[in-house]
């Protein structure tokens, strides 16, 4: 998406009703019920032959316009927003899935999402199979009549792989089954998922949207891409085809699972979206910079950051995102003790876990994110003791590189 459609989008999408005051900003409508004027009209809202708000666990004004403006910058079919990023997974996993049903996925994914499919979601009777998405042949023998969805974290965090997301949907729809994607790690300004084939698109609006780590939301976008009528769980749906996954997510998920965002939420999400351009090409450009400068210290071993040429994921990464794919890297050190003192020399780079804030933020995964896991489980997941994370914030290039060098030394 071109940077100025995508800006001019996000400010000029309307009010669903004119303000009184001809307030610029959206105002909060910290409101938890609506009040109407005749049982009649009650009946109507309640039964959902009219459209109004009647109960902010269910819909608000505040949060119906951030979905709005997200609606109309990527072009959706529907937009719902969560209170979390792991709340938007959930609430998308327990619209698509059934008890019998399996998810085709890789294990290289974020360590709640993970453990939401091999634990929550195992209860439930849902089988998920493991495989190589970069392999187009392995997943295509993985998926089956069963096959309910599958998923792929656009940039794997930690681990940094990339799958080629065009031949992955070409498989998912000979197989007529949706591809579902966290897209968290790029944002909306650079890449748009609908153009990659994918059906449903997961973010976690914590990150890049909420504009410097102000608030936890998630997103579940639904690009109206799929035909639901060849999905066992969503094809009886009084729905057309085409919205099915939304009628069900809107109608029964979100309203039963009560994980719908705040209005003070949204509107600070709203707001964040107004910078997310101009955040986003400062910190990703500080990125690709450090971690060329990474790749000349002894003290670092390897550098992962699909920008880089001489990254194994470099060509398909530049294909999808462009020269800037997002603002994350990860470095390996000689040990998980040398990683350590290496944390704790840091003076400006914050030790704390989240992305995209605007402060840098560093963190070693398997000790934090992943220390619930045993090591078999970190193994599989390609998980090592000896990677940091790094999530570059909006300071200088020169104040970066010089902390992690005197980190190091």
């Amino acid at each position: 998406m071109q940077q100025n459609n995508y800006e001019s989008n996000i400010i000029s999408t309307p009010y669903p009703k004119p303000d009184p005051y001809g307030a610029l900003s959206m105002p909060v409508y910290n409101a938890l019920a609506y009040e109407f004027e005749t049982a009649e009209e009650m009946e109507k809202v309640f039964s959902g032959k009219e459209d109004k708000h009647f109960y902010s666990r269910i819909s608000n004004p505040t949060v119906e316009y951030f979905e709005n403006r997200i609606k109309k910058i990527t072009q959706a079919h529907g937009v719902t927003a969560f209170n979390s990023g792991m709340a938007a997974v959930s609430n998308a996993f327990f619209t698509l899935a059934w008890s019998g049903c399996n998810i085709v996925t890789t294990s290289r994914l974020f360590g709640n999402t993970y453990s939401f499919f091999v634990s929550t979601l195992k209860a439930f009777g849902v089988e998920i199979r493991f495989c190589d998405l970069t392999n187009i042949e392995e997943t295509a023998a993985c998926i089956d009549e069963n096959t309910g969805a599958v998923f792929v974290e656009v940039i794997a965090n930690p681990q940094m792989e990339v799958v080629d997301l065009q031949a992955l949907s070409e498989i998912a729809k000979q197989k007529n089954v949706p591809l579902v994607a966290d897209t968290t790690l790029v944002p909306f300004s650079v890449f748009r998922a609908a153009d990659f084939g994918v059906d449903i698109e997961i973010v976690a609006s914590t990150k890049y949207i909420s504009g410097g780590a102000t608030s936890l939301g998630g997103l579940i976008i639904d690009y109206g891409t799929f035909d639901w009528i060849h999905s066992q769980k969503l094809k009886s749906v009084p729905a057309d085809s085409r919205n099915a996954f939304n009628f069900k997510l809107r109608k029964e998920i979100q309203r039963n699972l009560g994980a719908y965002m705040t209005p003070q939420v949204a509107y600070m999400q709203t707001l964040g979206l107004e910078t997310l351009n101009i955040r986003f090409e400062r910190q990703a450009k500080t990125c690709l910079e450090l971690a060329k400068k990474l790749q000349s210290l002894p003290e670092v071993k390897t550098v992962n950051y699909t920008g880089l040429a001489n990254n194994p994921y470099y060509e398909i990464s530049k294909k999808q995102f462009g020269e800037l794919p997002g603002a994350m890297l990860t470095f390996d050190l000689e040990s998980r003790e040398k990683c350590f003192v290496f944390l704790n020399n840091l003076k400006l780079i914050r030790r704390s876990t989240n992305l995209f804030d605007n402060r840098s933020l560093i963190i070693h995964p398997a000790s934090t994110i992943y220390a619930p896991f045993t090591t078999e489980q970190r193994v599989e997941m390609d998980v090592h003791e000896t990677t940091i994370r790094l999530s570059v914030g909006l300071e200088s290039i020169e104040e970066l590189f010089a902390d992690i060098c005197q980190a190091l030394r």
